[in-house]
């Protein structure tokens, strides 16, 4: 009976169209809300973290990125398949809503906000369904760009949001700050149940609904275990997680890096974010395409990881703030890599599989997004990087990186995390350098068939 009210909610939301055709455009708004609400938190978040945890905090935060990331990885997959039976617009509800959950606890419970966090990874795979959106709304011709847009959205969201969190944290308090990314949030998932289409074609999700799922599909370790059986498949994700592990890493502690090492105001880091984040959207949309049609998708990942290597050099020896500008700029152009593999694996990809196959490279990076945030912690750990000191956020408005005083010794090697990154993307190029310009469609299908395995009761699920 529970199964049957479950089915016939689905078909009645299923069956609201939205607002116009599907389109990469639904996907761009739908991102751009979600991340636009986290980065209001940006300034606020490390206040909290260092009141909340004030011994060890960028292991703990690590740890706590790190249980986010693992859980992430587990529930990839099966999200992903769901979402290629059931539909897109479902899916993308479900992880907007948990994604965004733990906004308003930030003020009202610190623990329940960053044990919120690490639970929400469970559902925190939005990339996953986007990207299977985005694949069901364009031809192959056009997804490299629909997939740089959307990553570029995601650039762009964070490009005004940090500095707009940082002045009104500065003038109204923190607890401003958390009610409007609670109503951004709000706003998403309005914006998903009101005007998002379901992108997933009618006889496709008709064929399939109410259709079994197998457990190769919601097992994350078959998935891992899958990639094995196919050359091209291995190279590829082999090289997603060598690149993205140090980005995870990176994502999780720069900001607190920035804070406490190289001492940035929180207006400086909130303004390097913003022209980071320009950057960003030049590469990703002008320059990713330009490259994708002169130079292939292979070659493209391959100058995207190459610029990687060189950003996570300059800001593991860079000591002085003009060296982490500089690395910034540099890290924009490096943002071309994900959307370029993803545009490779998509093309290589059936139609009715785009979910399944998102799903385990996001799969992947929410492994990365487990290690590599511990990864990192803990190497900050034992070279007793620690944040002592943090001035507060009222009234620092100078946007002066030149620190008075450094709360930090530095050593000889600032940040010895992003040096071993570094050496992680040097083999993630050299495994990229295997793959082929254009993978066989019938290798990932193989990959991806149900075939005769035991069948999971979505009763369960």
């Amino acid at each position: 009976m529970l199964v049957e009210r479950s089915f016939n909610y689905l078909c009645v939301f299923q069956l609201q169209q939205g607002i116009g055709r599907p389109s990469v455009y639904h996907a761009v708004v739908v991102i751009f809300l979600e991340f636009f609400a986290w980065g209001l938190l940006t300034t606020p978040m490390l206040t909290v973290l260092h009141e909340t945890f004030p011994q060890h905090t960028f292991l703990m935060n690590g740890l706590i990125q790190g249980v986010k990331g693992l859980l992430s990885f587990m529930s990839a997959p099966l999200i992903g398949a769901l979402s290629d039976v059931w539909g897109r617009r479902t899916f993308l509800l479900v992880t907007v809503f948990f994604t965004c959950a733990p906004i308003p606890l930030m003020r009202l419970s610190p623990w329940w906000y960053f044990a919120m966090i690490s639970m929400s990874g469970a559902f925190s795979v939005t990339f996953s369904v986007i990207f299977a959106y985005v694949a069901d709304v364009t031809d192959e011709r056009e997804r490299s760009t629909a997939y740089g847009l959307v990553s570029a959205t995601f650039a762009a969201s964070l490009v005004t949001s940090p500095a707009i969190g940082a002045y009104l944290s500065a003038w109204y308090g923190d607890n401003l700050v958390v009610l409007v990314a609670t109503l951004v949030a709000l706003a998403d998932i309005c914006f998903i149940l009101l005007a998002v289409p379901e992108s997933l074609p009618d006889k496709m999700r008709l064929n399939t609904w109410g259709a079994p799922i197998s457990w190769e599909q919601a097992d994350p370790f078959t998935s891992l275990r899958k990639v094995g059986q196919d050359p091209t498949v291995l190279l590829i994700c082999i090289t997603v997680f060598l690149s993205y592990l140090p980005e995870a890493g990176q994502y999780s502690s720069f900001f607190l890096y920035l804070r406490q090492v190289i001492n940035f105001s929180s207006t400086t880091i909130a303004v390097f974010i913003g022209v980071v984040g320009i950057l960003s959207i030049i590469a990703q949309t002008l320059l990713l395409t330009l490259l994708m049609r002169t130079l292939g998708n292979k070659n493209t990942v391959l100058l995207g990881l190459g610029f990687q290597i060189l950003q996570l050099a300059w800001y593991g020896l860079g000591s002085e703030p003009w060296m982490i500008w500089a690395a910034g700029a540099v890290a924009a152009m490096s943002s071309i890599t994900f959307p370029a593999v993803s545009a490779l694996v998509s093309q290589s990809a059936d139609p009715d599989k785009q979910g399944v196959v998102q799903g385990m490279i996001t799969g992947i990076r929410g492994l990365c997004n487990g290690l590599g945030p511990a990864l990192y912690g803990f190497i900050f750990f034992l070279f007793n990087v620690e944040l002592n000191t943090l001035d507060p956020i009222q009234g620092d408005f100078n946007v002066d990186p030149l620190p008075v005083q450094s709360p930090t010794e530095r050593g000889l090697i600032p940040g010895p995390p992003f040096l071993l990154g570094a050496c992680s993307v040097v083999f993630a190029f050299m495994v990229a350098l295997f793959i082929p310009e254009k993978p066989s469609r019938s290798s990932f299908a193989s990959q991806l068939s149900l075939g005769d395995k035991p069948q999971l009761d979505t009763s369960a699920v």
